[in-house]
């Protein structure tokens, strides 16, 4: 199974995802945690953020998916993914894929802008940035979204709710 969290960058994808991998890792011999941005970095940022960087990127993560679970790995990959025909493609390719977008309005995420990556973009610094300049398209059809009110109950929470809809890992 990929367990494939979508969000713009602060949303919590990456905290979320690495709360439910330290709880189910006890308990899951084969389950590994990808996250975009270290996945980047694994191939030396050798793409860069423009759209076609980015879709390069995608690939390489949705690729590296299909062979993990077809060699019965489990991934919980945090991902920005803008893009649903990488989505569409996950559902057709992996063994079983649970989608969970972060939902999380853009005021929210300007102010939390953990990066920094929202005020370089509007100041001019920094070009290429998802929800600025480049659309971020909302998935069609996530199998369960957190929404700002539910992150507001706290990880634990949010990671609760997530193992009440995910189906058992083995």
């Amino acid at each position: 199974m990929v367990i494939w969290f979508i969000g713009m960058s602060g949303s919590g994808k990456s905290t979320l995802a690495h709360a439910l991998y330290e709880q189910l890792k006890p308990k899951t011999r084969h389950l590994v945690y990808l996250d975009g941005d270290e996945f980047r970095e694994m191939f030396r940022n050798d793409v860069d953020h423009t759209v076609e960087g980015r879709r390069k990127n995608a690939e390489r993560i949705s690729h590296t998916c299909r062979m993990l679970d077809h060699q019965g790995i489990h991934v919980i990959a945090s991902v920005l993914s803008i893009f649903p025909e990488w989505q569409a493609w996950n559902r057709e390719n992996f063994s079983d894929y649970f989608e969970i977008f972060m939902d999380v309005p853009m005021e929210t995420l300007r102010q939390r802008d953990v990066k920094g990556l929202y005020a370089a973009a509007d100041s001019g610094r920094m070009p290429n940035v998802v929800g600025v300049d480049i659309p971020f398209p909302r998935p069609q059809q996530p199998d369960l979204s957190v929404d700002q009110t539910m992150q507001e109950a706290g990880v634990g929470y949010c990671v609760d709710r997530l193992l009440d809809r995910l189906p058992e890992l083995d």
